[in-house]
């Protein structure tokens, strides 16, 4: 199920097509889900209290003999390991520097899937987004970012990323969209027409 609607994506379309009209610059635009399903932390969690409190409850009262306590600890992990696998627990479990470290692995990944750095003039930049972990990110190749300081996109990105946690990602793609456009207007204004990359928003 797509995250955002074809009417939503078209006014995405015609939001870069019109950035892309005033300068040389090249917008790639990319949405996620999620960037990892996070199988292995739920299962680290379930193994570590497992290993610990079954063995701590009994430490003094020994009501368990050693076949007991391994048998506890056994039922307590997979007790464990199948309830963190819901969702709303599951992301809970999930520090959120993990979490912001996946979403930025998948973001620079894309950057070059998407040959944001072979652009003539490496005018490429990518506005990112993963859902799951409200996360946004603005990766701009070395001609952007000779021109423009990274505290601009930096103010931006606080804005996209209060649109993404209110469930207004489409809205907030939008306005990030044209927020960029305005100082890429003035520092690299459009000198030909090409369109070296492709508008639609990517979906993963």
């Amino acid at each position: 199920m797509s995250l955002i609607n074809k009417q939503e994506q078209q006014l995405l379309i015609e939001a870069i097509q019109r950035v892309e009209g005033q300068t040389d610059a090249e917008l790639v635009t990319v949405l996620a889900r999620q960037a990892d399903d996070y199988r292995y932390i739920p299962l680290l969690w379930a193994s570590l209290l497992a290993l610990i409190l079954p063995g701590a409850v009994n430490y003094y009262p020994q009501w368990l003999n050693p076949h007991q306590l391994i048998l506890s600890q056994w039922v307590l992990f997979i007790g464990l390991a199948l309830l963190f696998q819901i969702p709303a627990l599951q992301y809970r479990l999930i520090p959120r520097q993990v979490r912001f470290w996946r979403a930025s692995n998948l973001a620079r990944r894309q950057f070059l899937e998407q040959n944001l750095h072979h652009t003539a003039g490496e005018i490429g930049i990518l506005i990112f987004v993963s859902e799951v972990e409200h996360y946004v990110e603005i990766l701009v190749d070395r001609g952007i970012s000779a021109k423009i300081p990274d505290a601009y996109w930096q103010a931006i990105v606080k804005q996209f990323t209060a649109q993404v946690r209110s469930g207004n990602t489409a809205k907030g793609f939008v306005e990030c969209i044209e927020a960029c456009g305005v100082e890429l207007k003035r520092q690299l204004p459009a000198t030909s027409e090409k369109n070296e990359l492709p508008n639609h928003l990517v979906i993963l």
